[in-house]
C-alpha cells in the first residue's frame, strides 16, 4: 500500500485528527459561522463557560428533512452518473498491473445538475433557502451517515472487492482509515470514488455557492458584490475541475489514494462544509466591495484558476502526445525513467521539465491556493474563519507534495533524483 510510505507516527497522529476532531469541528464551523457572527472567540467562551455539554447542545440532531435531502442529492447524482452518456476514458495503470476505464460525463452532470437546482428555484418547486435554513442538520447527518459509508466500504473490501487493487495491510484501524480497495465498484460501471470524490464532494461545492447565493438573495433582496466574486471564482473553479475531470483521474486522489475514511468521509462531509465555508459567511455578512474592487479580484481570481488549469493542461498534452508536444512554443524537454511493477513488468515514464514543470515540481499548487484566496478575500478580514479554507488547501497540498515525492522517489529511484537535480524546487520556485 503506497499509503504506509507514511511514518507510523504520521499515520496515528491523521487518524486521531480525523476521527475525533474534524467531526465537530465541521459542526463548530458551522454553528460560529451561522449563530455565531462569524467569531471564533465567541464559540470559544461558549465552550469554555458549558464545556462538554455545550458541544452537545449545540450540536444539531440529523432530521427527517435533512435525510431527504441528501438522499435525493446523492440518488440524483448517481443517476446522473450512470445514465448520462460519456466519453469513454483510460485511467493509468494500478501497481498490480489493472487499467480502470471511465464513462467522461462530469461535465454533463455537473450542467444539469445547477440547472435542475435553479430551475426549481425559478419555476417555484423547491426554494434552495431551505437548504441552508436547514444546513446544520444536514452536516451532522453527513458526519454520521458518512462514517457508516465508510464502514460499509471497509466490509466491501474484504467480503467482495472489485479488482486486485485491494488488501489488508494487518490493521484494522489503518484499514479502515486509508482504505481496503483502490478501484471500488458496485457492478462493472458505478465507480465509488468518482461518485464520492467529484459528484457527492465537488458537486456538493458548487450547489451550496448557489445556495448562498440565493439564501442572501432571499434575505436582503440583493445579492452582494462580495457574495457575487465568491460565488462566481468557486464555480469557474468547480466549472474547470469537471472540464478536466479526465485528468483528475489520474491524480492522487484516484490513482493512489484507497477509498477509506481518509478520502471518502473527506470528499462527502470536509467539502461541502469547509470548502463552502466563505460563501457561508458572506451569506449574513454582505460586504459591498465597490466596482473597481470586485472586478480586481475576480479578474486576479481567474487567472489564478487559469494558471492552474493550463499547468494540468500541459502535463495532460505531454503524456497524450508522448512529450511530441509543444511547451511554451518549444519541444519539452524530459526525462525518459523506467520503473518495475509489483508483478515485475518493466514501464517506461516520461517526466516533464519544461514550462511550468520546470519551475517547480508542483508549481500548480500555487495558483490553485492564489485562487482560493481570492474567493475568500470579497470576505475582507473581520475574522479569520473565511480563510481558513486557504490555510486548510496550503497544509493539504504541502503535504500531498511531501507524499507524491515519496511515491515518485520509491517508483523511479535514480530517474526522480535525476528530475529534483532539473527540478529543484518542490512548489514555489526559488523558495521551496
Amino acid at each position: 500500500m503506497t499509503e504506509l510510505a507514511h511514518s507510523p507516527i504520521f499515520t496515528y497522529a491523521s487518524m486521531i485528527i480525523l476521527f475525533t476532531l474534524c467531526p465537530p469541528f465541521v459542526i463548530l464551523l458551522w454553528y460560529t459561522l451561522a449563530h455565531q457572527d462569524g467569531s471564533v472567540t465567541q464559540t470559544y467562551g461558549f465552550l469554555l463557560e458549558n464545556g462538554v455539554q455545550g458541544l452537545i447542545d449545540l450540536w444539531p440532531r440529523p432530521t427527517a428533512i435533512a435525510w431527504r435531502i441528501i438522499f435525493c442529492y446523492a440518488a440524483f447524482e448517481a443517476t446522473l452518473q450512470l445514465l448520462l452518456p460519456g466519453k469513454r476514458v483510460e485511467g493509468p495503470i494500478s501497481p498490480t498491473g489493472n487499467r480502470p476505464v471511465y464513462k467522461a460525463n462530469g461535465m454533463a452532470a455537473y450542467f444539469v445538475t445547477l440547472a435542475t437546482y435553479i430551475g426549481l428555484w425559478w419555476f417555484g418547486i423547491f426554494n434552495p433557502a431551505v437548504v441552508y435554513d436547514h444546513l446544520g442538520e444536514i452536516f451532522s447527518a453527513l458526519v454520521f451517515g458518512s462514517l457508516v459509508f465508510c464502514v460499509l466500504l471497509y466490509v466491501k473490501g474484504h467480503v467482495a472487492p472489485s479488482s486486485s487493487d485491494s488488501g489488508s495491510c494487518g490493521n484494522l484501524l489503518i484499514d479502515f482509515y486509508w482504505g481496503m480497495e483502490l478501484y471500488p465498484r458496485i457492478g462493472k460501471n458505478f465507480d465509488i470514488k468518482v461518485f464520492t470524490n467529484c459528484r457527492f464532494g465537488m458537486m456538493s461545492w458548487a450547489v451550496l455557492a448557489v445556495t448562498y447565493c440565493i439564501k442572501q438573495y432571499e434575505t436582503n433582496g440583493k445579492v452582494s458584490d462580495s457574495m457575487l466574486v465568491n460565488t462566481i471564482l468557486m464555480l469557474v473553479y468547480i466549472t474547470k475541475f469537471f472540464w478536466w475531470e479526465a485528468g483528475y483521474w489520474n491524480t492522487m486522489d484516484i490513482a493512489h489514494d484507497r477509498a477509506g475514511f481518509y478520502i471518502c468521509w473527506g470528499c462527502m462531509v470536509w467539502v461541502p462544509c469547509v470548502y463552502t465555508s466563505p460563501g457561508m459567511y458572506l451569506v449574513n455578512h454582505p460586504v459591498e466591495l465597490g466596482t473597481q474592487l470586485a472586478i480586481s479580484i475576480l479578474v486576479a481570481g481567474i487567472l489564478c484558476i487559469y494558471i492552474n488549469y493550463d499547468c494540468d493542461r500541459q502535463r495532460q498534452e505531454f503524456r497524450r502526445t508522448n512529450g511530441k508536444c509543444s511547451v511554451w512554443g518549444k519541444a519539452p524537454s524530459k526525462i525518459v525513467a523506467t520503473y518495475t511493477t509489483t508483478a515485475g513488468e518493466t514501464k517506461t515514464s516520461l517526466l516533464l521539465t519544461s514550462g511550468w514543470w520546470g519551475m517547480a515540481r508542483h508549481f500548480h499548487y500555487v495558483p490553485e491556493i492564489l485562487g482560493s484566496f481570492f474567493w475568500s478575500v470579497p470576505a475582507l478580514f473581520s475574522n479569520f474563519l473565511p480563510y481558513f479554507y486557504v490555510l486548510h488547501l496550503t497544509i493539504m497540498l504541502v503535504d500531498r507534495a511531501m507524499r507524491d515525492d515519496d511515491r515518485c522517489r520509491s517508483k523511479y529511484g535514480k530517474y526522480w533524483k535525476l528530475y529534483c537535480e532539473k527540478v529543484r524546487y518542490r512548489i514555489i520556485p526559488g523558495i521551496y
